[in-house]
Order: structure tokens, then C-alpha cells, then sequence
């Protein structure tokens, strides 16, 4: 910033579809903006005008967007209730969690946030001071100088990074959501993200309002808490209003698990707002290491739907080697039941040719005519491409996945049987056995798919080599079919006979990829929800025995669908039981009401952690601009002291502001714990200014808060009020937006930034605000500064005006 209070030009850009609505995000540590433009599209532009991604859900609109606060995803609300994550690098939605209104029905997403809050668990970077100076200490180097912790290192090691990558599976053949999901490295590595040891102690929390007044909790990216229906309730009683009450605001400090929600009526003029803060206390005190068990369920889940579209993918491949066969061979079995002499079965006929070599007539013109040397062909492709596919599917991608869900459930069961039955942790190690045992009957079956393709596979080249000859033996000269007569006495007949007869009308891999009828599924999975404890393996086992003996066998056991479906529901079950566990431990407090008496129409909420040897908790400030008298800023401060992670009675205070000369505000927002970032018109120069106030300055005045009253409004040119107006070189730039960002060096050097929409919806242009204000309390308003700021015009209050 140079010495005039002139800020510097960070980017800016011409979007090249313009912003529909409200619906923009600015990424906190990449210079990477998103946006909603017509048709419901998302665009990531850079900062240079480059579009990067874009993306889209088939008639469905956006309600919501926000950026991760490490700027790994997108977070999309769509109007089918469900928050899509779209990663950094890919215009996939690698993630779907489907938030559920009142009654578990799907409500629209009014607001999502962001949060990160680190666990009340010692972080094992305990430094060297700590402990008696050894002489051993000199000898490390400083970054190392702290307690080596093997416990813990063992708690934390990762096995998965040692073992091969997830390969990626094929385009086609997919279903649902995650179709694309898993079909790209770039999708899998932000799916399969490794877990951070370095980091064990953040927890990441996505909280999402919906328009029904639902509160909906998810951490670790997509492990799901629940849905909260809260009404705020005040220290004179519950708020007056029947209707629900949405989230509009959220803010939290990584240190402390009490987040600030700011909830408004659903009905009704936005006269009022009601700040609740809300305790996570399975943050604070959770019995288990909350990020590695995030982690661990979340990749859990993950793993579930790989396999689940890897099952499907398998049985696209085997019903595709099955299709064009049999199409070709329902041809010839019409001709034969239709022919007065010879056999009626095609199995018949070709066994009966491999045997003597004397071929029927309506085989042979099949063989000629029908199928010839170009169906062959494709015959051959179809089947030959299709038993590959499978084999490296099942070696490829599904045992992968099973053997990373027994490490994970592994790692599962050892925390379950480390905390016993004297901590509530949501499962319990029988639980986690009984999933092992289902992975376990999956990797059986898995085994069993391998060795069937692999003898199919052996089987049929040799059917087709003899079925080619044949061919060609049938529709060459005499000479030539002399000679390939030669040829016959070198196939493997054996194996041809026993592909005729075991394989050409039926697969043996039908058992594991092939259908069942409902009663069928039923009726086997109520024999093994009454096998009284017996191992799935063991029974999985049995009836694959029972299949090769030829005797009747529960058929829906060693289907792979059945088989993932049932690991899927009872994995379902305990990752229900976990986030019950969590949300038993989620806390309202009592609600403050913020009222002027008038109608809001802007707002801003931040909260400040304040830790001291006397006292510990936090402040949340909330500052509202009423919608009839837009240059009067107010702010309440609320002080709320936490213990053990609970949060106490509320006390709060309030301040008001005026801006010079009736300028008008256009949008406000806080930037950190100590700067108000104020977007200001100025109409005579047709130019904008933002102004900071440091709203935490002890000069500045609050006094003690009435519901619906508002203090003595003080200039903002006064002397008690610590401001510095900053100014922009914007000539015909009208600002309607503001987005703000901290300074970041998550992924490089990023300064604090002021982000501003023009009013064609298209101009966007980002300002690198000062790492310190310089001016303090006094500074004084300079003749210039306050005659520029004057009300701004009709025109330009309708373009800027957004109701809440």
C-alpha cells in the first residue's frame, strides 16, 4: 500500500461468463475464484482471466458454494440436497454428501462453511524446553529437537503409501454418482488422499444450512455427523417466531471447539438475528484421536464405493463376453429345434463335429454363411478382450481395494480393543470382526473369479482356434481343406470338448457375476441373519462346494453384488453409530438476539479467541447495516467464557458508526481479529474506497446492549475511531460485491486480499491489503476524503440492494 492509502492491483479479470447471482468464492491460499454463471454452471477462473474447470449437474441449480478452508475443494450445494466436493484439479465431483432436511427429506442448501479445529489432545510436538537439557540434544538438528514419541508414531504409521497405487478404473460401465469418480489419477489421489501424521490433531468441519432450518455436520471432508433442528432460545425465552430459523453465518477459531452460528427466521422481515454458539465438545474431549478416526472411516466409505463401481464394471465385462456369443449361437439353436434330422442342441452339434469331424447341414451353413470369417473375428474379440478386462479388474482394482479395507479395518479393530468397553467410541472390536470376516469371503470370491477366467480364458482359445479352422476348412477348396485337415491333429480337443460342453451356452463365473431373483436373495440372506454367529467366509465356502458338487446352494451368497451390498449396510451401520456417538456430544447455547429494531440488510459475524491465565473463551462480534439507513454500522460484542470445551453465559456490548456525510456502505465484511473491511461508494467521483476499522481498538467505545436499541452512532471520522481509508485506481469500476481472504502460505507467499465483483457482473478485480494498518486511533479525515464521501445515487442502491 503507498503512503496515500492507495492499495495495489493483486489481478483482475473479464469473466467470460458473468455472475449469476451472489454465487462467488474466492479460494484462501490459491488465487483461484469460482462462480455460478447462467445455466447453472460452475467456473474456476485464475486470476489471469484463465478459466480452468468448469462444471455441471444435469437439471439441477446451485444454492450455495464455498471453498475449503485449504483450498483443497469446492464445496456445491445443489438443489437436490446434496453438497458435491469438486477438487482442486479436476471438474469431478469426488465427493457427495447428501444432506437431509427435516424428516430425512432432501432440503434445499442455503449456506455452507468451513472450519478447522485442532483436538484438545496434546499435540506430539512437544519442544525440547520441556524436558532436562541432554548432552545427546546437540548432536540433532534443531527441526528434530523434540520427544521422539513411538506410541504415537505407531498410532500414526501409514502402511497404505507402501503398497501400489489404486489404478484407475475404465470410462465406461460405471453407475451413479460416482461414474467418473475413480476414472482419473488426479480424481483418485484427492479421493485417496494420504492421511497427514504431521498434522494429527486438526479436525476439519464442514458445517451446511438448509432451508428448513437444518444445521448439517460432516468432518474429514465427507464423514457425516447429522442434522440439527435448533431454535434459538434467549435469556428472556425462546425466540418469538414459530418458523424455522436458518444458518446464515458461521465463524470459529482452530483453537477453540465452540463455533458461532448466526441464525435468522425463515418468515417474515429479517428485523433480527440470533447468534447460538454451538460446543463440539468430541473435539475438545473426544476418547479417541478424532483425526484418525475421520480418517479411517472416511477412507473406509471411500474404498466401499470403489469397489462397488469396480463389482460394476466386472460385470459389464463378463455380460459383454456373453452378449454378441450368444446372439450368434440363439441363431443356429432356432435352425436346429426346427430341422427334422440330426441333434437339437448346438452343444450337440459342435461336440459331435470335434468328435468324428462330420458337420450338419444347418451347422455348416452357420459356420459359411452366418458367422463366417468376420464374425469370428468378433466373436473372438469380444470374448478374449472381455476375460482380460475382468482379470485385470479383479487383479487390478478390486483385490487392491480389499486388501486396503483390511488395513484400514485392521487399524479400526485395534483402536476398538485399545478403548474397550469402558469408553464410548460408537463400535466395538465384535463389530469390526464381523466386516473383516466380510472382506475376507469377498477376497474368496475375488480368488475364485481369477482362476474361473483364467480357465476359461486358457478353454476358449483353443475352441476358437478349432472353430477358425473349421471355418475355413468349410468354405476353402479341397486342397487347401486337406491341409488344414493336417493342422486339426495338432489341436487340444480335450479342451475343446470341455469348452463346448462347460462354457459355450453357460459360464461357471455366472455363480459370482450373475443374476438372482429378489425371493432368492431374500431367502438366503434370512439363513445367514440366523446363522447365529457362524463366519460369512466359512458359509460363503460351503456353498461354493455345495455349486461344485453339483447340489442345490444358497445362490446370492457368492455373488460379488450381494457380497459388497452387505459389507456396504453393515459398514453403514457403524459409521451411523460413530457420528451418533459425535453428535450426542454437539451443544447449543443460549442465543443472543441482534436487533436495531430495523430491517438487516447486510451482516458479518467473526469470532477471536481470547487466552489468558485469568480467564479463557472467546469473542464473536456481529455487525449488521440496516436496510433503511445504509452508512450506520452497528456492532454487538458477545464474550463467552469456555471450559472443557462448554461454553458459559453470554455478556454482550455494542458500538454504532456512522459514515461521513451519509455515504452509503455497499458490502462488509471482516477481514481478521482486528481489521472491519468497509465498502464505501463514493458518488461524486464515481469511484469506490473501502475503509478499515479496527473494531478491537481499546479507543473505541462499547457500551452495554439492549435488544432492539442502538447506541449513540459515532463518526467514523472521530478521533476515538482507529480507521485508514484505502483507495484504488478502478476509473467506471462500480463494485456491488466484496470477498476477503487472510494472507496465506499454505501454497506460497499470498497476501491479505480484498475481492471485488463489478456491476456488469463480469469485472473482477483483486487488492492486496498491507500486512499492518499503520494508522491508529486519531487519524483524522482529511477535507478531501470527506467531501468524496457522499450518499450514493437510487440507481446504484437498487443494483446494490441484496435482501436477506
Amino acid at each position: 500500500m503507498s503512503p496515500n492509502g492507495q492499495l495495489q492491483l493483486f489481478s483482475s479479470s473479464a469473466l467470460g461468463v458473468p455472475v449469476s447471482g451472489k454465487q462467488i468464492a474466492c479460494n484462501p491460499v490459491i488465487d483461484l475464484t469460482a462462480t455460478v454463471g447462467d445455466g447453472n454452471t460452475i467456473y474456476v477462473w485464475r486470476g489471469s482471466n484463465q478459466l480452468v474447470s468448469k462444471h455441471t449437474e444435469r437439471n439441477q441449480k446451485v444454492d450455495a458454494i464455498k471453498w475449503k478452508e485449504d483450498g483443497q475443494f469446492l464445496a456445491v450445494g445443489w438443489s437436490d440436497g446434496v453438497v458435491r466436493l469438486i477438487g482442486l484439479e479436476s471438474n469431478k465431483a469426488v465427493h457427495h454428501i447428501r444432506v437431509a432436511g427435516h424428516g430425512g427429506k432432501p432440503s434445499r442448501i442455503e449456506f455452507i462453511a468451513w472450519a478447522r479445529n485442532e483436538t484438545g489432545k496434546q499435540s506430539r510436538a512437544r519442544k525440547h524446553n520441556d524436558l532436562p537439557d541432554l548432552p545427546w540434544r546437540d548432536l540433532m538438528p534443531d527441526e528434530k529437537k523434540h520427544v521422539l514419541d513411538l506410541p504415537h508414531e505407531l498410532t500414526f504409521l501409514e502402511i497404505e503409501t507402501a503398497l501400489p497405487k489404486i489404478s484407475p478404473l475404465p470410462l465406461s460401465g460405471g453407475i451413479g454418482d460416482d461414474m467418473f469418480v475413480f476414472s482419473t489419477a488426479a480424481s483418485l489421489e484427492f479421493v485417496f488422499r494420504p492421511y497427514q501424521p504431521e498434522n494429527p490433531d486438526n479436525v476439519h468441519v464442514m458445517i451446511t444450512g438448509t432451508a428448513d432450518g437444518g444445521i448439517h455436520l460432516s468432518i474429514y471432508d465427507s464423514f457425516v455427523i447429522g442434522t440439527f433442528q435448533h431454535a434459538p432460545h434467549t435469556a428472556r425465552g425462546p425466540a418469538s417466531n414459530e418458523g424455522p430459523f436458518q444458518l446464515c453465518g458461521h465463524s470459529s477459531h482452530h483453537k477453540v471447539p465452540t463455533h458461532a452460528l448466526l441464525l435468522r427466521p425463515k418468515e417474515g422481515s429479517p428485523t433480527s438475528l440470533f447468534l447460538v454458539p454451538m460446543d463440539l465438545t468430541f473435539v475438545h474431549k473426544s476418547p479417541i484421536n478424532l483425526s484418525l478416526l475421520a480418517s479411517n472411516t472416511t477412507t473406509l466409505q471411500n474404498l466401499l464405493r470403489y469397489l462397488k463401481q469396480a463389482q460394476s464394471h466386472m460385470v459389464s465385462e463378463w455380460k459383454s463376453t456373453r452378449e454378441l456369443p450368444g446372439r450368434f449361437l440363439r441363431g443356429v439353436q432356432e435352425d436346429l429345434e426346427r430341422s427334422p434330422k440330426g441333434p437339437v442342441t448346438i452343444v450337440q452339434a459342435l461336440y459331435h463335429t470335434v468328435a468324428t469331424g462330420h458337420v450338419f447341414p444347418p451347422v455348416k451353413e452357420w459356420l459359411v454363411d452366418s458367422l463366417a470369417e468376420r464374425g469370428h473375428k468378433r466373436w473372438d474379440k469380444a470374448v478374449v478382450s472381455g476375460l482380460q478386462n475382468l482379470r485385470s479388474l479383479v487383479h487390478e482394482n478390486f483385490l487392491p481395494a480389499l486388501e486396503r479395507c483390511g488395513i484400514v479395518l485392521s487399524r479400526l479393530l485395534g483402536l476398538a480393543r485399545f478403548h474397550g468397553s469402558r469408553e464410548n467410541i460408537g463400535f466395538t472390536a465384535a463389530q469390526i470382526e464381523k466386516l473383516l470376516d466380510m472382506v475376507a469371503a469377498l477376497t474368496l470370491v475375488s480368488y475364485k473369479i481369477l482362476l474361473a477366467v483364467m480357465d476359461e480364458l486358457d478353454h476358449f482359445t483353443c475352441f476358437s482356434s478349432w472353430l477358425r479352422m473349421e471355418i475355413d476348412k468349410l468354405a476353402s477348396s479341397l486342397a487347401a481343406a486337406e491341409e488344414l485337415t493336417e493342422k486339426e491333429a495338432t489341436m487340444d480337443n480335450v479342451k475343446v470338448l470341455t469348452y463346448i460342453q462347460r462354457y459355450l451356452m453357460g459360464s461357471p463365473l455366472a455363480v459370482y457375476l450373475g443374476d438372482v431373483t429378489a425371493e432368492e436373495r431374500e431367502k438366503d440372506w434370512r439363513v445367514v441373519d440366523k446363522s447365529d454367529g457362524t463366519s460369512l467366509l466359512e458359509l460363503v465356502d460351503q456353498q461354493l462346494k455345495c455349486q461344485e458338487r453339483g447340489e442345490p446352494y444358497y445362490k446370492a451368497l457368492p455373488q460379488v453384488d450381494q457380497l459388497v451390498d452387505h459389507l456396504t449396510s453393515k459398514s453403514a451401520i457403524v459409521f451411523k453409530e460413530i457420528a451418533e456417538a459425535e453428535k450426542r456430544s454437539v451443544r447449543f447455547n443460549e442465543a443472543v438476539e441482534i436487533s436495531t429494531g430495523e430491517k438487516i440488510w447486510r451482516h458479518d459475524i467473526h469470532l477471536c479467541s481470547r487466552s489468558s491465565a485469568a480467564e479463557s473463551g472467546v469473542l464473536i462480534f456481529v455487525v449488521t447495516v440496516p436496510e433503511s439507513d445504509k452508512n450506520k454500522i452497528f456492532i454487538v460484542r458477545t464474550a463467552i467464557p469456555v471450559a472443557n470445551g462448554v461454553s458459559g453465559t453470554t455478556s454482550s456490548s455494542a458500538c454504532s458508526l456512522v459514515l461521513p456525510n451519509g455515504a452509503s456502505v455497499v458490502d462488509i465484511k471482516f477481514l481478521d481479529d482486528e481489521s472491519l473491511l468497509v465498502l464505501s461508494q463514493l458518488k461524486d467521483e464515481q469511484s469506490p474506497a473501502l475503509v478499515r476499522i479496527g473494531y478491537q481498538s481499546p479507543n473505541l467505545t462499547y457500551t452495554a446492549y439492549e435488544v432492539g436499541e442502538r447506541p449513540q452512532a459515532i463518526d467514523i471520522g472521530d478521533p476515538e475511531v482507529p480507521y485508514v481509508p484505502l483507495f484504488f485506481d478502478a476509473v467506471g469500476f462500480v463494485p456491488i460485491q466484496m470477498e476477503v481472504q487472510q494472507a496465506s502460505k499454505t501454497r506460497g507467499e499470498l497476501p491479505a486480499r480484498v475481492c471485488l465483483l463489478g456491476r456488469d457482473r463480469a469485472a473482477y478485480k483483486t487488492y492486496a491489503l498491507p500486512d499492518q494498518f499503520e494508522a491508529g486511533s486519531g487519524t483524522s479525515v482529511s477535507p478531501m476524503v470527506r467531501k468524496s464521501w457522499q450518499q450514493q445515487g437510487e440507481e446504484e442502491d437498487v443494483v446494490m440492494e441484496n435482501s436477506q
